[in-house]
């Protein structure tokens, strides 16, 4: 029997929100039907998770880690129908589909050792007693996941929530509930996690609301679009409910004068074009120096008029469809008003159904849609700059922060110019697009409310400190 039987989705209890087709973007084919989630359906998922939750955060350190160590093994177990999901459902290229399992296994590995960190500290005490912290879990953690990385944005929030005994409420994205959702729910049910600690509830943006609504749930992980990360955040706050959101980005890559102009272009493509651009951490913005700009526009037009477009379940392509019309709409229009102002289209800005051509726009400035605004597409907007603290200034521009790129021979020079940059991530001699288990991610500004996911910053998002204080026998007080 396959992991993914579309006849056990819906285990648990019933949902309400209506039959919904999981279709291919590349085709337009529907791979399978499930049920979608009713904010009505949130009250009874919350119940359950909180019941669960109880005997979960009672069980040992060693039986939580091991749930989530046999999780990471089953993602190799079942690469090749996951892959496969991913690939269809999502419109991933294999490798980047490879890319994700690879990660969700290290989450759950991570996860895993997170169980047996030390929980707290002991602390002096002015009192004749004893004064430690201790760390407890939140209890029900809400977990609102994207569509453009969907099995990775889900489970770096899951697996570490259920590492420190936590239960979740996870709500996918609707266009990749399979493997954004069931697919991981799956994968830890095959696992040993006990019934109804994961509660995967597909739906729309009514639904997230009632996640981040209910009582029960006390912490709300989001990944997503700032605009949407605005509304998560007043709803939170309304509920004051603690919630962490890793938002949007236009990332600069910044070329500096001594760098290789093809090593550069390598990174840029990459930056941009990976996974359609469909990416946070996309390389949005292409700062150059003028001594580089004309080469450096040409070879990077060369390598994305050579990439190929296609099925990525059935060819062998670079670059597969755009998640949906709407979003195709939304990039060719930002390309369209970018050129109606000025920018010169040097390469793509052209497309077949949801497969949209990997595109460099040259010559743009600060009335340019595509360079000013985060596309979510295989657009490059290239502009130049003649000084270092032109391209700080620059690079600087704008409401988000999320992550950066400086291309330079001298590695000192690049740590010297990230420093002047605020963002949540920098990456020297690399383009913009990184992520590993291991390191705290998140942006600043308008990207987010900083590092709250990988690593120690996982405790800190996913349990709450407790002090506590010991005494041999009852205080005396003056009354």
């Amino acid at each position: 029997m396959p992991l993914l039987d579309p006849t056990l989705w819906q285990d648990g209890p019933t949902l309400t929100g209506g039959a919904a087709p999981v279709v291919e973007p590349a085709t337009g084919r529907t791979l399978a039907t499930l049920e979608l989630a009713a904010p009505a359906d949130v009250a009874e998922a919350a119940v359950r998770a909180g019941a669960a939750q109880r005997d979960w955060a009672r069980a040992t350190h060693l039986e939580r880690a091991a749930v989530l160590r046999r999780a990471g093994d089953l993602f190799s177990v079942h690469a090749d129908e996951l892959r496969d999901w991913l690939v269809r459902e999502s419109g991933s290229i294999p490798g980047k589909a490879d890319f994700e399992l690879h990660v969700a296994a290290q989450e759950c590995y991570e996860a895993a050792a997170l169980a047996s960190r030390p929980t707290g500290q002991v602390l002096p005490s002015e009192e004749p007693r004893l004064s430690f912290t201790r760390r407890v879990p939140a209890g029900v953690v809400g977990v609102v996941a994207p569509f453009n990385v969907p099995l990775v944005l889900a489970v770096r929030s899951v697996a570490p929530a259920l590492a420190l005994g936590n239960a979740v409420l996870l709500k996918p994205d609707r266009r990749t509930a399979v493997c954004g959702g069931l697919a991981l729910a799956a994968v830890l049910a095959g696992a040993g996690l006990p019934p109804g600690l994961l509660q995967v509830l597909p739906g729309g943006p009514e639904t997230g609301a009632a996640i981040i609504a209910h009582p029960l749930v006390r912490v709300v992980s989001f990944t997503g679009s700032t605009a949407s990360g605005r509304t998560v955040a007043e709803l939170a706050g309304r509920h004051l409910t603690r919630a962490h959101l890793e938002l949007g980005g236009n990332s600069a890559l910044v070329v500096l004068p001594d760098a290789d102009v093809e090593a550069a272009v390598a990174q840029a493509s990459w930056g941009s074009f990976f996974h359609q651009g469909q990416v946070c951490m996309t390389a949005g913005r292409h700062l150059v120096h003028a001594s580089l700009y004309d080469e450096y526009v040409e070879r990077l037009a060369a390598r994305a008029e050579a990439l190929a477009v296609g099925d990525p379940y059935r060819e062998r392509v670079h670059l597969g469809p755009l998640i949906d019309a709407g979003q195709l709409e939304r990039v060719h229009a930002l390309v369209e008003a970018s050129t109606s102002l000025g920018a010169k289209l040097v390469a793509g800005g052209a497309h077949t159904d949801l497969f949209y051509r990997p595109t460099v726009l040259a010559g743009v400035g600060d009335d340019t849609p595509a360079y000013t605004e985060e596309v979510f597409g295989p657009v490059a907007p290239v502009r130049s700059f003649a000084t270092e603290e032109e391209a700080a200034e620059l690079a600087s521009a704008g409401p988000y922060g999320l992550a950066l790129g400086i291309v330079t021979r001298d590695a000192a020079r690049g740590l010297d110019l990230a420093a002047r940059i605020p963002t949540g991530t920098a990456h020297i001699n690399d383009q913009t697009v990184n992520d590993e288990a291991v390191a705290p991610f998140g942006g600043v500004g308008e990207s987010g409310t900083g590092a709250r996911f990988g690593g120690e910053a996982n405790l800190d998002a996913f349990t709450e400190l407790r002090w506590t204080t010991v005494r041999s026998a009852p205080g005396v007080h003056p009354f």
